[in-house]
């Protein structure tokens, strides 16, 4: 796979992805429309605030790569916008339902877990279980014409891994603390155990003053 897309041309394909399958009669999208859909504040991470220029310069990048198309209105109507990137005439790029849904939210909302994808990416196809969403990630990673999504390594206070999108470069795979702040965590429980074991010591050195005191 040699796609490769920044953060800002992410957010716009996956825009047009989610209003694709989420709002069918509203697709394809005007430039005001695809703006607003970047600027979303639900269902994005991170937030953004891009102006109209900006995501047109973006939407014409990605046509020069074949990635958008404009569909330009009839009589003066205003142009509207649509993805090439996969399950379309025009590319080779095929995804199954759940994983279109896993993508998108990955496009939209960076590294997530499966349970976390299972959730929001309920809106866009059916997962019956967590399990369902980890056979879609098992697949998007072992494809012949990928990988296209990566496991990244548990983070200290986490339960489960998170899973990241491969369509902006390789990802780091860093915690999001750093190590003498990990340790600091991890050791922050024990700290606060010995706290409270003085704490009681100490109440129970007070009673026994409180109880020789002549009354």
């Amino acid at each position: 796979m040699n796609i490769e897309f920044s953060r800002e041309e992410a957010r716009v394909i996956g825009c047009l992805i989610e209003k694709q399958i989420t709002t069918p009669d509203q697709y394809p999208l005007s430039l005001n429309a695809l703006t607003n859909a970047c600027n979303q504040k639900s269902n994005r991470d991170p937030l953004m605030a891009l102006d109209a220029p900006s995501v047109q310069h973006i939407v014409d990048t990605l046509a020069r790569r074949h990635f958008v198309m404009e569909k330009s209105g009839f009589g003066g109507r205003v142009p509207k916008f649509q993805h090439r990137f996969c399950n379309s005439e025009y590319g080779t790029l095929k995804f199954s339902p759940q994983e279109l849904a896993i993508m998108c939210e990955l496009l939209l909302r960076g590294p997530q877990t499966p349970g976390e994808l299972r959730t929001r990416a309920s809106r866009m196809a059916n997962f019956t279980d967590t399990s369902t969403v980890e056979a879609a990630l098992a697949s998007l990673a072992e494809r012949a014409d990928g990988p296209f999504v990566v496991r990244l390594p548990r983070e200290p206070g986490r339960r489960d891994a998170r899973y990241a999108h491969l369509f902006s470069g390789e990802v780091a795979a860093t915690a999001s603390a750093a190590p003498s702040e990990a340790a600091a965590a991890s050791d922050a429980p024990s700290r606060l155990d010995r706290l409270e074991e003085e704490v009681r010591a100490l109440r129970a050195e007070l009673e026994g003053l409180k109880a020789r005191l002549p009354p």
